[in-house]
């Protein structure tokens, strides 16, 4: 424990503070990214199937680079990947063209696995076991602060600026977070043994029951925000409102997150994960298949905000239910593996609905998106139950 200004500053404090200004930057890039892409594509079907297969990107290298998270000092690798983001998101502002796009597209998806998963490590590296989920609710929920506020400024500017803008401002916002990840002297240089088989850890880690039920529920709040991120921006922007309104709208959609996960977390700790996931999963599917039969837009919205409260029992608890059921030995091999199953949903968010919309109106994808968190809800009745206090 640091003391800084008569404040105990915690390590985990510390990787809070580094990630609310690291997702400041990201959240503000994701509000006008799918209508950045569209300005290209001019079409939401194009910007869904470009979207998607940048997530096959992000599949690939969560197994390819495994053998560089084990082998690697954790900490030096992600201060490596927040640079490699600050040229890139300079890039995207000042040499605007389809084939820088799909280059930095491909470049960021490559890094961003890699970010995620030495993130995750480090954070749990530094946790005890009994306070996981809670941790991470702590994490979420300051990361959900930078959403509720990054949304609104991101979208102020680009309706205001433009949107190279917003890409210079996040650039240097994550050049703050790479300043006070070296001011905090974060550490973290534990090697595990690399396996010679890229493959070996996807096969063992499938072969285990527990492992497959929490690679199942903890993708299906990334096949959520693809909605909520790629084909709402798109479909308020159709309706002819602007930034502004989805910028508020993307900030909304956390105020929930910011007030539950926490709370969540601490409970899925002390009585369980299983009602949790089986309600928060029912809350969006419920949601979503609601929305098929409103035509306003603010009505929309306004539902899918409140939506938002079922993805609150989500986001933290899904992450801390898989570190749980592993052993310390089992995090460096395993973690990235786990981590493709927030790609491969995100590419069937993308992707499905991508189809649905060459043939069918905008709205039928709700009822993909609400069918499909009902089955996710269904899965989370067959999972195993997990107390951490124990």
């Amino acid at each position: 424990m640091n003391l800084i200004r008569g404040v105990r500053f915690s390590t985990i404090d510390r990787l809070g503070t580094i990630s609310l200004f690291s997702s400041f930057a990201v959240a503000m890039v994701v509000t006008i990214w799918a209508i950045y892409l569209d300005s290209f594509f001019h079409n939401a079907a194009y910007v869904g199937f470009f979207a998607a297969a940048l997530t096959i990107t992000g599949i690939i290298s969560y197994i390819f680079l495994n053998p560089i998270v084990e082998k690697g000092n954790k900490a030096n690798l992600y201060a490596l990947t927040i640079l490699i983001y600050i040229i890139s998101y300079f890039l995207f502002a000042f040499f605007p063209n389809i084939y820088i796009i799909i280059a930095l597209g491909i470049l960021i998806s490559i890094i961003g696995s890699l970010r995620i998963t030495l993130f995750g490590i480090i954070i749990r590296d530094k946790t005890k076991d009994c306070s996981v989920a809670k941790t991470e609710g702590l994490i979420y929920t300051l990361s959900n602060l930078s959403w509720l506020v990054a949304p609104v400024v991101a979208g102020f500017i680009a309706s205001r600026y433009g949107i190279r803008e917003v890409f210079i401002l996040s650039a240097m916002i994550l050049l703050i977070a790479s300043i006070l990840f070296k001011f905090f002297k974060i550490k973290d240089s534990r090697k595990t043994k690399v396996d010679k088989n890229l493959l070996a850890p996807i096969k063992e880690f499938f072969k285990n029951k527990k492992r497959i039920y929490a690679y199942f529920l903890g993708g299906g709040i990334d096949l959520w925000w693809s909605l909520i991120y790629i084909y709402i921006p798109i479909y308020i922007f159709e309706l002819g409102l602007n930034e502004k309104i989805i910028g508020y709208f993307l900030g909304a959609i956390v105020i929930p997150l910011i007030f539950t996960e926490y709370y969540f977390g601490k409970r899925a700790g002390k009585k369980g994960f299983k009602k949790l996931f089986i309600m928060g999963y029912s809350i969006l599917g419920i949601a979503a298949l609601s929305i098929f039969f409103i035509s306003n837009i603010y009505l929309i919205l306004l539902i899918l905000i409140l939506a938002s409260f079922g993805a609150g029992m989500l986001e933290p608890t899904t992450e801390a239910y898989f570190f749980d059921i592993i052993t310390p030995k089992q995090r460096d091999k395993f973690y990235g593996p786990y981590n493709t199953t927030a790609d491969l949903n995100a590419f069937l968010g993308r992707a499905l609905p991508a189809v649905i919309l060459l043939i069918f109106p905008f709205k039928t994808i709700f009822i993909f998106f609400g069918v499909a968190m009902l089955i996710f809800a269904l899965i989370s009745s067959r999972a195993k139950e997990i107390i951490e206090k124990k």
